[in-house]
């Protein structure tokens, strides 16, 4: 059986390289994509700026606490999918198997070898150098036998590096992990991982199938595989994404309404970056609560056409945020997403507006 060859390319802090690569007195200052509004988010961070804590989806007036020198950049999304496209340009020499995962990441699938370079190795070094020679920008990548190794693997030599997880060293490696790094795991689920004694690869290697049903459901096959370095999903050039969304954990738990609406709002910026970056815009708006005891509430709504504006996205969010308050039980997550995705181009101009603005 032959064995996959997978490369995970990631850009290296994308966004905000490309405005210090554009605007010199950018380089090496702490840059925010975003806004500093009081309510904004943190789009992207330099890696300066991340080592102060500064990362996306931060609320922008944190970011300003954390880094005060911070300088926030308005995020020019055109400029970013025109070097997007530049990226999947040098991709398309290597590969014809190609799964993008976002404007600065994707699998490649490499296994037929289409520049008769050798290896997977020496694939992602030479598509690591063309991607800079002709953008200006660096890129990590992972090399290994499946995607979520490859993708692991990505994130272990950043910024501008590589590494290669073989076959023979896949399943010890996942055991010396934190499970927090494992796609899929987030942190919520990394907490209530925490709770169960698990905390390394080798933690949850050690666990039975049944008990991570018991604890996890329908996940538990996928965390009983990866605990093991398996995965047998196919780089889908074709994949095509049904939702986004974004959610945060507050620092506390909270009950005043104002507060709770600026975290939904903050989500819907999140995701709004998405939608407007890909052109991707949905039907249906979710809004998802947790409460202080755990217990969690979605509240959704569709439209005949999709929310193709900023402003629609957070007075869908608002409108259903407030369906449920004021509430006396504290709140300790917000979510928003949007699915239901829907070919605009023919659909934009006549969207409906049936979603009514509360009064405030």
């Amino acid at each position: 059986m032959t064995v996959r060859k997978i490369i995970h390319v990631d850009m290296d802090a994308f966004f905000a390289s490309v405005e210090q690569r554009d605007d010199p007195s950018l380089r090496g200052r702490p840059v925010a994509v975003g806004h500093a509004a009081a309510r904004g988010v943190v789009a992207a961070a330099s890696y300066e700026a991340r080592k102060f804590g500064v990362r996306s989806a931060l609320p922008s007036v944190t970011a300003l606490r954390r880094c005060p020198d911070l300088v926030f950049v308005p995020p020019r999304f055109e400029v970013y999918r025109d070097v997007s496209r530049q990226i999947h340009d040098v991709f398309a020499r290597y590969t014809d198997l190609i799964q993008p995962l976002s404007l600065d990441e994707a699998y490649l699938d490499v296994t037929a070898d289409k520049c008769g370079l050798g290896t997977a190795w020496l694939t992602a070094r030479a598509i690591r150098a063309d991607i800079l020679a002709e953008t200006g920008l660096t890129a990590s990548a992972g090399v290994s036998y499946n995607k979520f190794l490859a993708k692991l693997a990505s994130d272990h030599r950043k910024p501008n590096g590589q590494f290669a997880v073989t076959p023979e060293m896949g399943a010890d490696w996942v055991e010396t992990l934190p499970v927090s790094r494992f796609h899929g795991v987030g942190p919520v689920t990394a907490e209530k991982m925490k709770r169960l004694g698990i905390e390394t690869g080798a933690d949850l290697k050690a666990k039975s199938l049944s008990f991570l049903q018991q604890h996890f459901g329908s996940a538990a096959e996928w965390y009983h595989a990866i605990a093991r370095g398996q995965d047998d999903r196919p780089v889908n050039p074709n994949r095509v994404r049904k939702s986004s969304g974004s959610e945060t954990t507050f620092d506390r738990d909270l009950t005043e309404p104002g507060e709770i609406e600026a975290g939904v709002l903050r989500m819907a910026d999140d995701v709004w970056h998405w939608c407007e970056a890909r052109q991707a815009f949905g039907r249906t708006v979710t809004v998802k609560v947790k409460y202080a005891d755990f217990h969690q509430i979605t509240r959704r709504r569709s439209q005949p056409t999709p929310v193709t504006t900023q402003e629609g996205l957070h007075r869908a969010a608002i409108d259903l945020i407030r369906s449920v308050l004021p509430t006396e039980k504290g709140i300790r997550l917000v979510g928003v997403t949007v699915s239901n995705f829907a070919d605009t181009r023919t659909e934009a101009a006549s969207e409906l507006p049936i979603f009514v603005e509360a009064a405030a």
